[in-house]
């Protein structure tokens, strides 16, 4: 495992994961794929092997900012940025299907030496773990879904940015939109947090304008718009699942309603462990920490 070059704090036998100074940018890896695209990483910890997976409109920072720091005291923590997200590339449309992202984070285990990871994600990168378990089930032990968008429904992400994915129009649609994003971006940041309010540090330290790129802002445009799509897919395939599966919701979140997505694609998972967690936004992974990694742990028998 590399160093990430940064002061750890020692907290017993396992060193407390190294948070950067405030403002600054973590110093990622980079991981060249034969079949894939180029894909940007961070990683710390020991012990079992876990892969942390961000949703829309975010960066690896999301991750690192959020359940990373705790997560690495109990496994081997690779957190990557998906195709066509922070420093990560990607080819237009070919890679972003959450179908084809979910072989692409087999593509980073299996190069990395990852045997077997644990995979928790966020929102989009909740249906990329459920989608890579249904695919691979014998390459996964487990997967944790943290506010998972499970099914699908027209989204706010399809009418804002799906225009974007269109080829030549699209980037230059998303090119002089510059100055709405500018406006619109961040309060879409902090609703995502709501009820809860976006955390000071995270407001001070995440990498707002590398995640608000016109090429990134495409990709997400290309993700939304496959989502119908990959949903059906997924949905069909949620009863047929074979590995351990944690799906964690915020009862007050106003992005992926938990109704619909976590509370109904946990009942059709076979042993599927739903953790409904009340007064909790989209974002519960800022908010409660300490029920990302019991999840976590509990699958991979840790406790």
């Amino acid at each position: 495992m590399a160093s990430l070059d940064l002061p750890v704090a020692p907290t017993g036998d396992t060193p407390a994961f190294p948070m950067p100074p405030a403002g600054e940018g973590l110093r990622r890896q980079f991981l060249d794929l034969p079949d894939g695209p180029r894909i940007a990483y961070v990683e710390a910890g020991s012990g079992p092997a876990l892969i942390l997976v961000h949703g829309a409109l975010m960066t690896l920072e999301d991750m690192w900012l959020g359940p990373m720091a705790a997560l690495s005291r109990h496994f081997h923590v690779v957190a990557i940025d998906r195709p066509g997200h922070g420093m990560s590339e990607h080819a237009r449309l070919s890679d972003a299907s959450l179908w084809r992202q979910a072989e692409i984070l087999r593509d980073v285990a299996r190069r990395l030496g990852l045997v077997r990871p644990v995979l928790v994600g966020h929102s989009f990168g909740g249906a990329v773990v459920l989608a890579h378990g249904m695919a691979y089930p014998e390459e996964t032990a487990a997967a944790v879904a943290i506010s998972p968008i499970c099914f699908p429904e027209l989204r706010l992400e399809q009418l804002l940015f799906g225009p974007r994915a269109m080829p030549v129009i699209g980037d230059v649609l998303s090119r002089f939109s510059a100055g709405t994003d500018a406006a619109l971006l961040p309060l879409l940041w902090r609703a995502m947090f709501l009820p809860q309010a976006m955390p000071a540090r995270f407001a001070a330290e995440f990498p707002f304008a590398l995640a608000s790129r016109p090429s990134r802002l495409v990709a997400d445009g290309e993700n939304a718009n496959l989502l119908w799509s990959d949903l059906t897919r997924s949905a069909a395939s949620y009863a047929g699942c074979r590995m351990p599966v944690g799906i964690l919701c915020g009862g007050s979140d106003i992005v992926t309603n938990p109704y619909l997505h976590g509370r109904l694609a946990a009942s059709l998972i076979p042993g599927a462990r739903l953790r409904w967690l009340r007064g909790l936004g989209h974002m519960l992974h800022h908010a409660d920490v300490d029920a990302v990694v019991d999840m976590a742990r509990e699958l991979a028998g840790q406790s």
